[in-house]
């Protein structure tokens, strides 16, 4: 009895800290934060070249804030770092261009970014043939 009674005891602590923890966590947001609840988010702008970290600004009313935000190097900068897309598989290639085409449509766009909701992507073709099977190396040589 005793036993039951002293887990139920810590349970009730784990739970009352638990909440005190995310009470907290709503106080520094409010410190830091607004009430305003109508961001405009601008676009991510990279602190140096075209990638990397960098900033994005927002304003609501008469406030204005900037949010830390990366743009990863390998990115199709033609989209914007903000539109998700979700693509196909890449077509065939096409022998009048040497280029392969394949379209994405639109998953997600952050921060209210202006996305199109389909995108066309083309890479140049592969002169390269690839072979399913690899050679196996040291058979039959003894």
């Amino acid at each position: 009895m005793q036993v039951r009674n002293l887990l139920l005891l810590l349970a009730l602590i784990l739970v009352a800290a638990a909440a005190e923890a995310g009470k907290n966590k709503k106080e520094k947001a409010k410190k830091d934060g607004s009430k305003c609840e109508d961001w405009r988010w601008g676009p991510c702008v990279p602190n140096s070249k075209d990638c990397g970290l960098g900033y994005r600004e927002g304003t609501c009313k008469d406030e204005s804030k900037k949010l830390k935000c990366k743009i990863p190097c390998n990115w199709k900068k033609k989209f914007g770092a903000d539109c998700k897309y979700k693509f196909e598989s890449w077509g065939g290639c096409s022998a009048q261009t040497g280029l392969k085409t394949r379209s994405g449509i639109l998953k997600k766009a952050l921060y209210n970014a202006q996305c199109e909701e389909t995108v066309y992507v083309t890479k140049p073709c592969s002169s390269k043939i690839k072979s399913k099977s690899k050679a196996k190396k040291g058979k039959g040589k003894d």
